[in-house]
């Protein structure tokens, strides 16, 4: 296990150094330029000299390929730039609102749990009737449904029908517990349900596919009851491509807590990132991009060493 855990590390090291290539080339064909937002908020001077004075006390006059060594040496000892706003490190900004995307994201993904593999074993055992196309119903309505819609829709429905309002001002659990939940929870819930939607059909499928199976067939002739070959001999082979599908559902995590962080007013990393989108503020973006692959990354190196724990025929 511990070599195959070391391959698989030294195997990102090429992917994560052509990731963070494209970044910085991508970032590189942006338009636009920070330098003129900074001189015409600053209102000093204008002219062309100042412009590139202030380009090359940013970096922002290195050829790409030095741009590009210089921040993967950076990345390796942890350092992923300055703010071109307000020079503070970036590694610092985003630690700072971690905690509330983590808290964010954690309760999503207990949420989609909860939700999505009940619903997904209740409507494979209940094929064809009435309760699976209830809740067949309910998943295409979920996957069809945009997160903006429905964080909007939690936010002004209460408002205009019982003229009850979120708290806005957000304060960390530690502060707070009570405010904390009552804005965090309606976030979390939003992103946890519509995630759940797409999780809830893949356990359908699978759970319909390992119901078919001959070991199954096998401990009902044994007299074993529903409920235990369900849970006890189905749902352990079943939630492996589930398993999959919840890694792969991070990426749409963080993009969705971008738009809900912006919702309901939390000082998350999503925010941080539209913010510093709004600003161009690239080496924040940069660094944001860059962590969330690497995270992407790991998750996916965990969701392949669960395959061990769910089928022990699995062998790494």
């Amino acid at each position: 296990m511990a070599k195959y855990v070391a391959r698989r590390l030294l195997g990102m090291v090429p992917t994560m150094l052509l990731l963070v290539l494209l970044v910085v080339l991508m970032f590189s064909m942006l338009p636009g330029n920070i330098v003129d937002v900074l001189l015409q908020d600053s209102g000093g001077d204008t002219s062309a000299a100042a412009r590139a004075e202030m380009e090359h006390s940013l970096g922002l006059d290195m050829p790409i390929p030095e741009r590009y060594v210089r921040y993967v040496f950076g990345v390796v000892r942890g350092d992923l730039g300055a703010s071109l706003w307000d020079g503070r490190p970036v590694a610092e900004s985003i630690a700072a609102r971690a905690p509330v995307t983590a808290q964010v994201a954690a309760i999503a993904i207990c949420v989609s749990i909860l939700i999505s593999i009940p619903l997904g074993v209740v409507s494979a055992v209940k094929r064809n009737s009435l309760i699976d196309y209830a809740l067949r119903s309910m998943s295409i309505l979920g996957i069809s449904l945009p997160s903006f819609v429905v964080a909007t829709a939690i936010v002004i429905v209460p408002a205009l029908l019982f003229q009850a309002s979120l708290p806005f001002q957000y304060k960390s659990f530690a502060e707070d517990p009570i405010q904390n939940l009552q804005i965090v929870l309606p976030a979390a819930g939003v992103l946890g349900m519509l995630l759940s939607a797409s999780i809830a059909r893949l356990m359908r499928t699978t759970m319909l596919d390992v119901l078919q199976q001959d070991y199954m067939r096998t401990a009902r002739a044994k007299g074993l009851t529903t409920l235990s070959i369900v849970v006890r001999h189905g749902l352990r082979n079943a939630l492996i491509p589930v398993i999959t599908l919840l890694g792969l559902q991070l990426a749409a995590l963080i993009g969705g807590s971008v738009i809900t962080e912006s919702i309901f007013g939390l000082p998350g990393i999503g925010r941080l990132l539209l913010d510093s989108l709004s600003k161009r503020d690239y080496p924040v973006v940069q660094g944001i991009v860059v962590l969330v692959g690497m995270l992407i990354m790991l998750t996916n190196l965990a969701v392949d060493l669960s395959y061990g724990y769910l089928d022990p025929r699995v062998r790494h």
